[in-house]
C-alpha cells in the first residue's frame, strides 16, 4: 500500500525538482479536441481533409495507401533498415506468441451440474495510431500492429500523419497492417472511432501520440475501447551508491530527446551520486545534437530525489510509478522484487530502455502519469477479450436456484425470483410429475 505523500517527503530531498506538470499542461486542449471529434463524427472525410490541410499543411489526394505505394515504400527502404526492422518484428512477435500461450481458455465443473468457463476471443477490428513525430520511429508500428496480428484480430488498420516518413508506411506493411491511412492527429482517432466514408470504424484504438491524440482517445472512449491514456514519455532510475553517473545521465537524456515534456529522473540513496549525475547531465547536454529537445525536458521536468534509505527509495519510486524504471543497485534483482509500480522494469545496468524501445521484444507502449499503479503496458492480451460462459443441468439448478431465489426476494426483485424459481419448478415437474 502506498504511503501518503506527506510521509514520503519526510525521507526525500530534491536536489532538482520538476518545474512544470505535464498533466496540467494538457488541459487547455480539451475544447479544441472536442470540436475536432464532433466535426469528424458528423462530417466524416470532409472534416478529416480540412484538418489535414490546417494542421499538416497537406491536401492528400486519397487517404488510403495503395498496394503500389506500399511496394514503393518497401523498395525505397534501406536494406539494413529493413533487416533491423524485421529483426525487431520477429522479437516482438516471439514474445507476444509466448504471452498468448499463457492466456488459456477455461472449463470447470464448480459443482455437480454447474459448469463455468471462459473463452479467449480476439477483438475483431483494431485501429493502430502510428505517430509521425520529429523522426521516423520505425518501432512504433511494430509495437501496436504485430501483437494484434498474433492475437488473431481480423482487421488491423493503421493511421499515420500524411507528413510521416515513407519508411513508416513500409514499417506498417511489414508489421502486418491490413489497411493504412494517411491521417494524423485527433482527426485520425475520431475517424477510427466513428468511421467515415473511407475509414472503417474499429472496436479498439491503440498506440501513443501527442497531447491532442491522447485527449481524443479519452473523449471517444466508450463507443470504442482504448489501450490507455499515454502522456509524455518517462524514465526514472533507482540507484544506490554503486550507480554510474555517466551511464545514468546517458539513459536519462536518451529519453529526454523524445519530447520537451518528457519526465526524467533519478531516485537514489546517495547524495554523492545525485550531485555527480546532475553535473554529468549538464555536461552531456553540451554536445548532444538533440539538446534543443532534451534540454528543455530536463530543465522543466527533470528530477533528482535523494532518499534517506532504501525503504524510502522504493516507496518514492512506487509513488512515481514511472513508465520506464531502471534499477542500478548492488543487487538489482533483489531490488526489483521490492518494486511494484512501473510500466516496464529494466534490471541491472546493462538493461537499457533503448533496447525495449526498439527491438528486444517487450512492448514500448506503456502507462505514464502514475497509471503504472493500476495497469501494465500494451501486450498481446490487450487485443483479446476473456469472456465467461456457464451451463447447468438439473443438478446445477437444484444447487443454485434456492439461494438465488432467496437473494432476489430479499432484494425485492420479484422478476429475478421468478426467473430463478421457474427452472427449479420445471425440473421438479419433469422429474416427479405435477405437484
Amino acid at each position: 500500500m502506498l504511503r501518503p505523500m506527506s510521509t514520503l517527503t519526510e525521507k526525500v530531498t530534491h536536489l532538482k525538482a520538476p518545474k512544470r506538470d505535464a498533466d496540467t499542461d494538457n488541459r487547455e486542449i480539451e475544447a479544441t479536441v472536442r470540436d475536432i471529434v464532433n466535426n469528424v463524427r458528423t462530417r466524416g472525410d470532409v472534416a478529416v481533409r480540412e484538418y489535414g490541410n490546417a494542421f499538416d499543411k497537406v491536401d492528400v489526394a486519397a487517404f488510403e495507401v495503395t498496394d503500389e505505394e506500399r511496394a514503393e515504400a518497401l523498395r525505397n527502404l534501406d536494406p539494413q533498415t529493413r533487416q533491423d526492422t524485421e529483426f525487431a518484428i520477429e522479437r516482438v512477435r516471439a514474445f507476444a506468441q509466448a504471452q498468448l500461450g499463457t492466456i488459456l481458455p477455461l472449463e470447470i465443473e464448480a459443482l455437480p451440474g454447474l459448469n463455468l468457463g471462459h473463452r479467449v476471443i480476439p477483438i475483431e477490428t483494431v485501429g493502430a495510431y502510428v505517430p509521425g513525430g520529429r523522426y521516423p520511429l520505425l518501432s512504433a508500428p511494430i509495437m501496436t500492429i504485430v501483437p494484434a496480428k498474433v492475437a488473431g484480430c481480423e482487421e488491423v488498420i493503421a493511421c499515420l500523419p500524411p507528413t510521416a516518413h515513407p519508411a513508416m508506411i513500409a514499417g506498417c506493411h511489414l508489421s502486418g497492417a491490413d489497411r493504412i491511412f494517411r491521417i494524423g492527429g485527433a482527426q485520425a482517432i475520431a475517424a477510427m472511432a466513428f468511421g467515415t466514408q473511407t475509414v472503417p470504424a474499429v472496436d479498439k484504438i491503440v498506440g501513443p501520440g501527442n497531447a491532442f491524440v491522447n485527449e481524443a482517445k479519452r473523449q471517444v472512449f466508450g463507443p470504442v475501447g482504448i489501450d490507455q491514456l499515454a502522456g509524455p514519455s518517462e524514465i526514472f532510475v533507482v540507484s544506490d551508491e554503486t550507480g554510474d553517473p555517466e551511464m545514468i545521465a546517458v539513459d536519462l537524456l536518451a529519453q529526454a530527446e523524445h519530447d520537451i515534456r518528457t519526465r526524467v529522473g533519478l531516485i537514489t540513496t546517495s547524495r554523492e551520486l545525485a550531485v555527480a549525475t546532475l553535473a554529468e547531465v549538464e555536461r552531456q547536454l553540451q554536445n548532444l545534437s538533440t539538446a534543443n529537445v532534451a534540454g528543455p525536458a530536463w530543465r522543466d521536468y527533470g528530477e533528482i530525489a535523494v532518499c534517506a534509505d532504501e525503504e524510502g527509495m522504493i516507496a518514492y519510486s512506487d509513488f512515481i510509478a514511472a513508465e520506464h524504471l531502471q534499477v542500478h543497485t548492488r543487487d538489482p534483482h533483489a531490488t526489483a522484487k521490492k518494486l511494484r509500480n512501473y510500466g516496464s522494469l529494466f534490471i541491472g545496468p546493462l538493461s537499457s530502455v533503448v533496447y525495449s524501445d526498439k527491438c528486444c521484444g517487450t512492448n514500448h507502449t506503456l502507462p505514464t502519469m502514475g497509471a503504472g499503479r493500476y495497469t501494465g503496458g500494451l501486450w498481446v492480451g490487450s487485443y483479446v477479450k476473456v469472456c465467461t460462459h456457464q451451463w447447468l443441468d438439473e443438478r446445477g439448478v437444484a444447487a443454485v436456484a434456492p439461494p438465488a431465489c432467496r437473494q432476489s426476494e430479499s432484494e425485492g426483485l420479484e422478476g429475478h425470483r421468478r426467473a430463478a424459481a421457474f427452472r427449479l419448478s420445471r425440473e421438479q415437474l419433469l422429474k416427479n410429475g405435477p405437484i
